[in-house]
């Protein structure tokens, strides 16, 4: 009877749509989550030293890492005891979000500015992270954007990621520069970076060869790209994103750490969240890291790797409106 009389409802904005896709990769942390925080607070008249400690070992089970969860519990006990809050699970939960929230802001820094050629993104991390697909969905996003975007195939190590980075190229409608498995990478960034600049391109992707921090090898032929991209466009790379697979948890955290001591990094794409039941690494690593999270990648489809935005998400993970 309502969309007879007054029209079908209005169509959710592309915000919405993308809390949706964060809302639904964080479900299963959610519900774990908010249940035992409910479980815990609800019918508490005041906080005792033992219900602090099993929240604690409750935000550690999310995956919000140890020196997150202690931090966490002492600044929800300060506002509590502060503001004479009632000690409801929601009064908790909005205590959490207000910290969590804060350690993103902690974090946050803008992504430089291209002033002279293309903007050039780099993505690095170990094998089986992500680093391919979410270059290519990246591809897809700023197609569709608006913008001319070009892949460089950096990965001449692996011998399907050219093949992997030209079917996303293909999909995305952008165009590609890559050479024969076993090429200098250098050599094919500088390829990309001068057909880019020649054909006003707004965006060049750089795929790199998966590689550990303990790899000399590898960060040596790293650091060379980055010089190559620095000559060819001033300020270049502008964004070095850190690909991570959420579902390896502390693992991965761990892994990230020392690759932050091998190579400048400016942000994270966290990946393959919707796999995963600790959502809470997210927190985790932007924390330890202190880099800003600058996608979440929450399913299978170009669509499916979003900007990240720290109210959203954590309003995810908490159910906190």
């Amino acid at each position: 009877m309502i969309q007879t009389l007054f029209g079908p409802p209005p169509k959710p904005t592309l915000f919405e749509r993308l809390g949706e896709r964060v809302a639904g990769a964080v479900e299963k942390t959610r519900d774990n989550l908010v249940a035992q925080v409910d479980t815990l607070f609800q019918g508490r008249t005041e906080i005792s030293p033992e219900l602090l400690r099993q929240l604690e070992s409750t935000l550690v089970g999310a995956d919000l890492g140890a020196r997150t969860a202690g931090e966490i519990v002492g600044k929800v006990r300060q506002q509590i005891e502060q503001n004479r809050a009632a000690v409801t699970p929601e009064a908790v939960r909005a205590a959490i979000k207000a910290e969590l929230v804060g350690i993103f802001d902690r974090t946050a820094r803008p992504a430089k500015e291209s002033s002279d050629g293309p903007f050039v993104i780099l993505l690095v991390g170990v094998n089986g992270a992500g680093k391919t697909t979410s270059l290519g969905k990246l591809a897809q996003r700023y197609q569709q954007e608006g913008f001319r975007s070009l892949i460089c195939a950096g990965d001449t190590f692996r011998a399907a990621a050219g093949e992997q980075a030209a079917v996303w190229a293909e999909r995305a409608g952008v165009e590609i520069v890559q050479q024969k498995p076993g090429a200098d990478p250098s050599a094919v960034l500088f390829d990309a970076l001068t057909a880019a600049k020649a054909r006003g391109v707004n965006y060049v992707l750089v795929d790199t060869a998966g590689r550990l921090h303990t790899k000399t090898n590898l960060m040596q032929e790293l650091a060379k790209m980055r010089r190559t991209a620095e000559r060819l466009v001033p300020g270049a790379p502008h964004e070095t994103l850190l690909v991570l697979d959420a579902t390896t948890g502390q693992n991965g955290l761990q892994q990230a750490r020392q690759f932050t001591q091998a190579t400048p990094l400016t942000g994270l794409i966290v990946t393959k969240l919707d796999g995963t039941a600790r959502g809470g690494i997210v927190v985790a690593i932007a924390r330890e890291l202190g880099l800003p999270v600058r996608y979440l990648g929450v399913g299978e489809t170009a669509q499916d790797l979003v900007p990240f935005e720290p109210g959203q998400f954590v309003d995810a993970l908490l159910g906190v409106n």
